[in-house]
């Protein structure tokens, strides 16, 4: 009889999503059933892609767009990045430094495919995003996590990062602005752990998906920062700034003998991104201006929103986060942790929100709201939650 056998790697990949989305999977059952369930739990924007950039894809479709990519990418989406990150950049960007994927989450996975062997340490500040977990446990990874803790507002911490940075570590992953914090490190600390990270031989891999989502001051790139490049790797893409999460489009930005490694690694796993996303995505670098900054603005709204009204709640606090789509909310003072607090809230309220624990252990006394919902609905939800932590007050006096 036939027992069917899977790799450890597909094993990893499944296991540590294992828990994470639970709370979210119950509230989708839930709605199906007709609740009314408010979901504040995915970081999926609620706005549609902009139509300037759907009638070029439809024009891009309607003139055969849709065959074979290179390897690398299109070369008109390349020198569009290319071209933004020199004119943010003291360092010139060339096509030939750009590597394209179907989104950052890919780009991710095929960079640290690229420099690290199983067994090998990287360094990864947290709270981080979740979608590092299966990423570095299907490769295998040696993770050595540093916490950013929630008492100085999750800020990022230089110095900790260096501490942690070992003769065994190959590679440190930083992510600003963070997901979930909104955390953004400044020029002068990127500049520090560049140099640090170059004199001791290690790769320095910044994720910059939230980039143009910044709200009292301008994001500035790992690779702006840096005195020197040859260990530095950026990855952004279009998911969060331009309504594009669907579009699954993203990339890495790197020097000589990498950028022919995840070229080869591209080729070999996914044989090119379709040609007219690839388009659109450039025209969208192109003429993003007025869209990301209607985007950006309506999520800052709605975070001034939010982060007043769950500092009223009686037990609830939160701070302001400087970039992105989320609001971390501390419920250490009404709940056992992040996990009983979102379950609870899920069953008695109808309101799904995304327990702390992991993004890491800094987090486990949160949960994390997410901004991509309108102001109705999120008044809705908050007075939900007001409601629901009212009531347990009450049932403890």
């Amino acid at each position: 009889m036939f027992s069917p056998r899977f790799s450890l790697q597909s094993e990893a990949l499944n296991s540590a999503d294992a828990d994470v989305w639970a709370v979210s999977d119950r509230a989708h059952q839930l709605a199906d059933k007709g609740e009314d369930v408010i979901f504040l739990c995915v970081g999926d924007p609620n706005f549609d892609t902009p139509e300037p950039i759907l009638d070029f894809a439809r024009a891009r479709l309607g003139v055969g767009r849709t065959h074979y990519s290179p390897a690398a990418g299109e070369p008109m989406l390349r020198r569009a990045i290319a071209d933004i990150e020199s004119k943010v950049s003291p360092h010139p960007c060339s096509p030939d430094d750009v590597v394209v994927f179907p989104g950052g989450t890919n780009a991710i996975y095929a960079v640290l495919a690229c420099l690290l062997n199983p067994g090998e340490e990287i360094v990864i500040p947290e709270p981080m995003y979740i979608g590092y977990v299966p990423i570095c446990d299907s490769l295998r990874l040696d993770v050595k996590k540093v916490a950013c803790p929630p008492e100085n507002n999750f800020a990022f911490d230089v110095e900790a990062i260096k501490a942690a940075i070992g003769d065994d570590t190959r590679a440190v992953m930083i992510n600003t602005p963070v997901n979930p914090t909104g955390a953004m490190a400044t020029p002068e600390q990127l500049r520090e752990l560049a140099a640090f990270c170059r004199e001791r031989g290690v790769w320095l891999v910044c994720d910059e998906m939230y980039s143009m989502i910044t709200f009292a001051r301008r994001h500035t790139s790992l690779r702006t920062a840096a005195e020197h490049l040859d260990n530095i790797v950026v990855i952004d893409g279009l998911s969060k700034s331009h309504a594009m999460s669907g579009w699954r489009l993203g990339w890495a930005v790197a020097r000589g003998p990498l950028v022919e490694r995840l070229i080869e690694f591209a080729g070999a796993t996914i044989f090119g991104c379709p040609q007219f996303i690839q388009e659109a995505a450039a025209f969208a670098l192109e003429f993003d201006t007025y869209f990301v900054k209607q985007m950006r603005e309506a999520y800052e709204k709605r975070r001034d929103l939010i982060v007043p009204r769950i500092n009223s709640i009686p037990g609830l606090s939160c701070y302001s986060p400087e970039a992105g789509m989320f609001v971390m909310v501390d419920v250490s003072q009404v709940a056992e942790s992040g996990e009983a607090f979102a379950g609870a809230l899920l069953d008695a309220e109808r309101v799904s929100v995304l327990p702390g624990a992991p993004f890491g252990a800094s987090a486990v006394n949160h949960v994390r709201l997410t901004l991509a919902a309108d102001e109705a609905e999120l008044s809705r939800a908050l007075d939900r939650i007001e409601r629901f932590v009212t009531a347990g007050s009450r049932q403890a006096s």
